[in-house]
């Protein structure tokens, strides 16, 4: 049987990938842009949350497909 995690390496991608998609995930979340006065400040964040998502996943995915 194949271990799920045959590099060491790819243990430290996921865990980065998947915590960069958290952070960005608690941004959405925390709705920070309630807070901004400014239309182009709201859009600007919440394109930054969700290409710090895309980012994470994106990292999980390179990390973990690129060991097999």
């Amino acid at each position: 049987m194949q271990h799920p995690f045959a590099d060491t390496l790819d243990v430290y991608g996921v865990l980065v990938g998947a915590f960069v998609a958290l952070v960005g995930i608690g941004s959405l979340v925390g709705m920070p842009w309630q807070h901004a006065n400014s239309a182009g400040v709201t859009v600007l964040q919440v394109v930054g949350s969700l290409a710090a998502v895309a980012l994470g996943v994106a990292l999980v995915w390179l990390a973990h497909t690129q060991t097999r």
